[in-house]
């Protein structure tokens, strides 16, 4: 669904007002973010074409790129079957990270779990 065509009125915002938004990069399509948006947020979106969130944290709008420079520029929004989620796909002008990284999703634990394993002894398991 292309933004032009994208309904908040369809959207089920959780208990909090809020509603989970996945951010993907358009051409590699590598998840970038996970972030939450309100009925407020997602109304700003939709009306400057950037991403616009909701910080849990600070408990207030949060325009991605205000004050890194790195906005979002949104290429297609879509609901899911349930639409109490959002994936929005986007041309970004920078890092998606807080930290200067690509994405969010830098932190590989699992490569973390496989160098640091114990050894395992299947005959003890059994």
């Amino acid at each position: 669904m292309a933004i032009e065509n994208f309904d908040i009125e369809k959207i089920k915002f959780d208990d909090k007002g809020l509603v989970p938004c996945i951010v993907q990069d358009y051409v590699t399509k590598r998840v970038l973010t996970l972030a939450y948006m309100n009925r407020e947020s997602l109304g700003i979106t939709l009306e400057k074409g950037c991403t616009c969130f909701w910080s849990r944290s600070r408990q207030e709008l949060w325009l991605k790129g205000a004050t890194s420079g790195n906005f979002q520029h949104i290429v297609t929004m879509e609901a899911d079957c349930d639409r109490d989620a959002i994936l929005v796909q986007v041309v970004k002008d920078g890092p998606a990270c807080h930290r200067g990284n690509d994405s969010c999703f830098d932190d590989s634990l699992y490569k973390d779990w496989q160098e640091n394993k114990p050894a395992r002894n299947v005959k003890d398991e059994i």
